[in-house]
């Protein structure tokens, strides 16, 4: 088997475990806050994301099976994925709070409790992307013997965290622009997304210790 071969299993199951998580974290978020805002279409939204993501790892159970790399056995790893999970799921969240504030501004219905909302997802959310960096620098101290490396992985990890830093800065500096900071909020999720998945598919990725396969 070629070394290719070998690695590639590892990315699957990180993917899957992500998925796994996504759909545990999801669900839990959209009861807590239809509980405390009474946000139905949020819950909705959490349910039918957490069912999908259940429904692709349900239809490849093999994935389940592979061996973890070296690398990837680490106290730090498992610490990692989860928080950074559960940061990806309460910001995902915040990003459809913000989509809608922008429909609703838009459309002049918007009122100043979808941005409270979307605070309350922030700033829980990025405390866990904050820790999930740290946890990931520890990590790779103990994988790999550095912190910190400028890998594209770790760069568009930072400018995840800087986006939704900028957002925060805006919601206190300038509260009154709630188009500028709700645009801010979205564009930080894509950000977010490139980070997750999009930077697999630059070039750069090739020399990622992130991402386990050249294929």
């Amino acid at each position: 088997m070629s070394k290719k071969q070998k690695e590639r299993p590892n990315k699957i199951i990180i993917i899957t475990a992500a998925r796994l998580w996504y759909a545990v974290f999801l669900p839990v978020i959209g009861v807590i806050t239809y509980i405390r805002w009474k946000y139905k279409w949020l819950l909705n939204y959490s349910l039918i994301m957490a069912a999908i993501f259940l429904l692709i790892n349900y239809f490849n159970p093999d994935t389940y099976n592979k061996a973890l790399m070296p690398a990837l056995q680490s106290v730090w790893f498992v610490p990692h994925v989860l928080v950074y999970i559960f940061s990806y799921a309460l910001l995902a969240a915040s990003s459809i709070v913000a989509y809608y504030g922008l429909y609703k501004y838009y459309n002049r219905t918007y009122t100043n409790d979808i941005l409270d909302l979307a605070n309350n997802l922030v700033y829980v959310g990025f405390g866990f992307l904050s820790l999930g960096l740290l946890f990931g620098a520890l990590w790779a101290k103990e994988a790999w013997g550095h912190y910190w490396t400028w890998d594209p992985k770790e760069t568009w990890a930072m400018l995840t965290w800087l986006g939704y830093l900028m957002y925060i800065h805006l919601r206190y500096r300038y509260p009154n622009k709630t188009k500028a900071i709700l645009i801010t909020l979205a564009a930080a999720f894509i950000i977010l997304l490139l980070c997750w998945f999009g930077v697999n598919y630059m070039p750069s990725a090739a020399q990622s210790v992130h991402t386990y396969s050249n294929t």
